[in-house]
């Protein structure tokens, strides 16, 4: 999904990006889904991993890889929107460039998650206080703020490097605020996993995680009709905390099929495991090929927005292929040298 999903939407002519046609409506509602899936699953990975510990937060080995991961995530998200080839010299950067490199990517976002998810465990352990009681509160605070966090300008009162982690208004696409909610919302599943072991085996554990994910949905629609009367208006797709509860009743659907699928299935193919632990290097590539950096010309500079449906298409079957050849190449290179690590 997020491969295609930004392979396809560099490739795509402008003429072909109509909302009336359903093949496209189907494939630009599913990228809208890719964020909140991707993130949703962060979240309950790493607080399984965490929780699965049974340490307190000074001796879990999960708090000392988290701090690194949240250092290398938002490291290679500025990267990615580097304005020279210069290390020192930024003599000829200009102030959109700037902006463009503050703009926050979704690997700063996973990142800041990720240590967000390791204070509020930390907090859980020294308060006394169940992990879902604070994930829940804390969920719901980031998508009940976004509202007012994107209503206010922050460049007013912040500089532009920490304005952008708080709203849109700067060309951030992944602000904290309501972004994070999903990771948060991921870490109520983890955490349930790691302390129910087995459930997720059982099929009552997909049927209730599809209740749950239909009861979000209609609620997010029963609350839209209220905001509509009570200010006139829906807001459904911009900041409304409807949408945030509607995706978020989607992703547990979807993770409710993959669940009961999971309780049918003995073996995962190995390749969709290595798939799995190498999305970082997946999406970090994908990226400078499709767009480029200061050091590589991208491919959207001879097909921007200019192929057919059925050659983009292609195009990212292609770029898939890629990314699937690096990953097993990845493997490969391993298997032959066991002291390389990634």
């Amino acid at each position: 999904m997020m491969v295609q999903g930004h392979t396809i939407d560099m490739l795509l002519s402008n003429q072909f990006r109509n909302g009336e046609s359903l093949f496209y409506y189907g494939w630009n509602f599913m990228r809208g889904m890719t964020a909140p899936i991707f993130l949703f699953t962060a979240g309950t990975v790493f607080t399984y991993l965490f929780v699965l510990q049974g340490k307190n937060a000074k001796e879990n080995p999960r708090v000392k890889k988290g701090l690194k991961r949240f250092i290398l995530l938002v490291f290679l998200g500025y990267v990615l929107h580097y304005p020279t080839a210069s290390l020192i010299d930024f003599s000829i950067v200009t102030a959109t460039q700037w902006k463009e490199f503050f703009a926050i990517d979704v690997l700063q976002l996973i990142g800041f998650g990720i240590l967000f998810l390791i204070i509020i465990l930390y907090l859980s352990e020294k308060l006394k206080i169940k992990p879902a009681y604070l994930f829940v509160s804390i969920s719901l605070l980031f998508v009940f703020l976004n509202p007012f966090m994107q209503s206010v300008n922050w460049q007013e009162y912040l500089p532009i490097q920490i304005a952008g982690y708080l709203y849109i208004g700067t060309g951030s696409n992944f602000p904290l605020f309501p972004w994070c909610s999903y990771i948060f919302f991921g870490g109520i599943l983890g955490n349930y996993l790691a302390t129910h072991h087995g459930d997720h085996f059982k099929l009552k554990f997909g049927i209730m995680l599809f209740i749950l994910g239909a009861f979000l949905i209609i609620s997010a629609f029963i609350g839209d009709r209220i905001e509509v009367a009570l200010i006139g208006k829906s807001d459904f797709w911009g900041n409304s905390p409807n949408l945030i509860f509607y995706r978020l009743g989607l992703v547990l659907i979807l993770n409710s099929i993959f669940s009961m699928v999971a309780v049918k299935v003995n073996k995962i193919p190995n390749i969709l495991i290595q798939i799995g632990r190498h999305t970082l290097s997946i999406y970090f590539i994908h990226l400078i090929i499709l767009y480029g950096s200061p050091w590589n010309l991208g491919i959207n500079l001879f097909f921007g927005n200019s192929l057919d449906p059925l050659k983009s298409l292609v195009g990212a079957l292609i770029m898939i292929i890629l990314m699937i050849g690096m990953v097993i190449s990845i493997r490969m290179i391993k298997l032959k040298n066991p002291v390389i690590t990634t």
